[in-house]
This record gives C-alpha cells, structure tokens and sequence, in this order.
C-alpha cells in the first residue's frame, strides 16, 4: 500500500501526518439508527418506485435509486456559515474555501450554571470561559471540543426537548476573540435549545450583523472516539457541496507528529 505522508508546519515546528491513517469524526446518516435534533424524525432513504421503474435490485431492479430526505442541522454531523442566521442567502460550498488546518482536541465536562441568567436557567450546562482558557489559548485555526460524559448513544440520541449543553456567550466571546476559523464540537448547537430566538453564541462567533465572517464555520454532532486523546491534529473538513447554509459534513483528522 502507497503510504502518503505530509509535512506541516506549524507555529515554526515542523509535523509530520500519514494521510493513509485518517480519524473520523463524523456521524453517518442513516434512516434507522441516527441522531436526531431540533424534531425531525429519522431521516427517510427509500427507493424511487413508478409503474415503469424500480428503484432497488432487493425488488427487482437493475439498480438501487433511492431518494434521501433529510435535514442537515438536525441529523448528525454538519457544517454551517453564516447563512444559518442571515437574511441573506450564504452557502457553505462557498464559505468553506481551505480543507486543512491545524486543529486542537480538547475534553470538556460542561459546568452546571448556578443562577439564572438572561435567557439562560439555573442548573443549565454549558461550556465556560474558564475552561476553555484554561485548555486552549487559541492560536490553532480549529477547535474540536469533545464534552463528557462521551458515550455511544451520541450516535442515536435524540435531542429534541431536552436542553442539551451548550456554549456560554461569554465562551463564545473569548472563542471569537481569536483566530479560529472552524469550531467543531459533538453538540447539537453552540446555543441553548429554547432561547427564544437570540442565538446568541451563533451570531458573536459571526460577528453579526455588524461585520459578518463569511469565512468562519461551525460544524455540530460530530463524535470523537475516547481514544484519541486530547491534542494537536491535522483536520481535513469537507462537506457534501450544496448551496445552502449547512450541508453534511465529513470531518477527519489525522496523527501528527513532531519531525
């Protein structure tokens, strides 16, 4: 087997990561066993079937052509601009320009928030300034947040109606106050499910309205494996290339190291 390997260099080090050895983080799409959010229900793949044509060869016929009905922001890993908030029509093929860029791990235990704040409840979970600052000091492109407890049932959960973790603005805040280009994390949205239309989180990290970052994404439900650990990766992040402001992502790392 051909092994492809590249050099990296970043912040003066040179890395080394073998392509042939790619870490996926993303979550496939499936119509009976997938994570759903924001309720929808499963995600629907069904054969085309007319009177003059059968789209399965389990049926009958020559090839399998099935039609996919889905929603990117509710079933599973995808990528979204800034478009997911503006009234103007941005896609993400468009925003997204670049596929590589260095990329931290790191491991996070949402705090419980101990008083009510604005829209958000007392005893809410969220990812806080402190903990981010006290793991990354923002200087690689990407961010990948893994939170705990990181079980198998991210896989299949169904998050309608149960507030799950999410971004602190003052997080957010410090997180669009760097570099970053690409957050990824294994939430279903940096926001609080039910806050009453503010989406807070999503539009500091834009920078909206004022001067909108076209060229940021977050990218939502990934999984990663307990077995990488916490670090420095090279992240390939690609998406299914639709005109719209969230499309199904694959995002893959990979090992580096120091050369």
């Amino acid at each position: 087997m051909t092994n492809i390997k590249a050099s990296i260099l970043i912040n003066g080090v040179e890395f080394e990561a073998n392509l042939q050895e790619p870490l996926d983080i993303s979550i496939e799409l499936s119509s009976e066993k997938n994570p759903q959010a924001w309720y929808v229900d499963l995600p629907i793949i069904t054969p085309v079937m007319t009177e003059h044509f059968t789209g399965s060869v389990a049926l009958g016929g020559a090839v399998n052509f099935r039609n996919i009905f889905f929603n990117p922001h509710g079933h599973g890993t995808h990528t979204e601009c800034a478009g997911h908030i503006s009234e103007e029509v941005h896609s993400v093929n468009d925003s997204l320009k670049t596929f590589f860029s260095e990329a931290l791990l790191i491991t996070i235990a949402p705090d419980i928030l101990k008083e009510t704040d604005r829209w958000m409840e007392k005893g809410d979970l969220v990812i806080t300034k402190d903990q981010l600052e006290s793991k990354w000091d923002g200087s690689s492109e990407s961010l990948i947040i893994r939170t705990t407890p990181n079980t198998i049932e991210k896989k299949s959960k169904n998050y309608s109606d149960t507030n799950p973790p999410y971004i602190h603005p003052d997080a957010m805040e410090y997180i669009a106050s760097t570099k970053i280009k690409h957050l990824l994390l294994d939430l279903p949205s940096v926001d609080r499910e039910s806050d009453k239309g503010k989406l807070i989180a999503h539009r500091i990290f834009w920078n909206y309205p004022s001067s909108i970052n076209l060229e940021r994404t977050i990218t939502e439900m990934i999984f990663v494996n307990n077995q990488l650990v916490d670090g420095m990766y090279l992240l390939e992040l690609q998406v299914a290339p639709f005109k719209n402001d969230a499309s199904p992502s694959r995002p893959v790392v990979y090992r580096l190291k120091v050369k």
